[in-house]
Parts: structure tokens; sequence; C-alpha cells
């Protein structure tokens, strides 16, 4: 499953541009709205896993962090967010990897993940991802995970997604986890379609 999972990523960023992949943003305003209300300081360790091509690196380096991680699947991917930043790059750290294998060696403050969990329809992928975040993220840090909602998309980019609750994420996570907030948020594709997602912030007890 892994080797044909990769296939489909490395084959999406291969032959699509940025703008005709239905999750682009131009500018991930909701997710930045969710990372400041953690109030990080700028020397904080973030990752961004199932980062794909996404802007939020470059936001984040725009707003004083220079302490990232962006991890995905695509090399493809990481290959061409390396080359929009340019000499920018130089300060993140790219990670190539399969969040179903990855056994994560890095402690951080913030875990972010804007779509990735919903493609992982296996109980024992979503608790391997689970088991990834309870070791990466550090006592008082926060995770911020964002997915269709229980009445959103039931495929995307040609996959099956599992949708999600508030409720059904943090009973992946655990009871170390406090969910602080939880709402749902329409996103507009570039090809003007309508996808309903869940957004949840949550913070890891001390």
């Amino acid at each position: 499953m892994s080797d044909s999972r990769q296939a489909h990523w490395e084959n999406i960023f291969a032959t699509k541009p940025d703008e005709a992949v239905s999750w682009f943003e131009p500018v991930p305003e909701t997710s930045l709205r969710l990372i400041r209300s953690c109030e990080l300081s700028s020397s904080a360790s973030i990752i961004d896993v199932g980062a794909g091509t996404s802007r939020l690196p470059d936001a984040l380096l725009a707003e004083g962090f220079s302490n990232i991680t962006v991890l995905d699947i695509s090399a493809a991917a990481l290959a061409r967010t390396k080359d929009r930043l340019g000499h920018r790059a130089d300060v993140l750290r790219f990670v190539v990897a399969d969040i179903t294998k990855w056994q994560p060696k890095l402690a951080v403050d913030l875990w972010h993940d804007r779509a990735m969990l919903h493609f992982l329809t296996e109980e024992a992928e979503r608790m391997t991802y689970a088991n990834a975040v309870r070791h990466a993220v550090k006592p008082g840090g926060f995770v911020v995970i964002s997915g269709f909602a229980p009445s959103g998309p039931e495929r995307c980019s040609g996959l099956p997604v599992l949708r999600a609750s508030q409720n059904s994420i943090a009973g992946l996570l655990g009871p170390d986890f406090d969910l602080i907030e939880a709402f749902e948020e329409e996103h507009r594709t570039p090809q003007g379609g309508r996808q309903l997602f869940v957004f949840t912030r949550f913070q890891r007890r001390g």
C-alpha cells in the first residue's frame, strides 16, 4: 500500500501545477490563524506533515519562524517547495517520508496537518499516525489537524477519504490532548467547488 500511495502522490506533484489541485490555497489563512492562537515563540519547533506544496512554510517564514520541518511522501512536492522558496529554503528541514512508517526523532511545539489524516482510511494507519503525534509533540505543545468534515467529500485526488468530526479526531489522539477549539469551514477549490472541512486545535497536557 505504501509504495502505491507514494507513486500516486509523486505522479500528482510531477504532473499538476499547484493551482490545479483542489486543496490549493494562495495563503493558508485559517491554519495561520490557528497557529497564531498558540502564541508560540519565533524559535518554536513546527512540523507541517503532508505538506505537499503548501504555502504554509512561506507564511511561517514571513511571520518570523525558522525552526520548521516540512514532511511529505512526495519528493517531487518538496523539491517544488524548495525551488519556490529559493535561498529561504536553506533554514528548513525537508523530510520525504510515509507518515504510516515514519518514526519521529524530533520534538515539536506544533504539529500541523491540513488534509493528510483523512487519506489514512485504515485503522492501523491512523493509529500509527496518532503514535507519531504522541512521540513528536512536547508536553504543552499544540496539534492543529484539519480534514473533510462528516458532510464533506467522500473522495479526493481519486482516492477515498475518511471524513471526521472533532470528536473522532480527539478520540484518535487520546486523553493526553485537550481540544481547545473546533469548527467547520468551507474551502473553495480553484475550480470553484465547495468542500466542507473540520478544523481542530489541541494542546498536549504538561
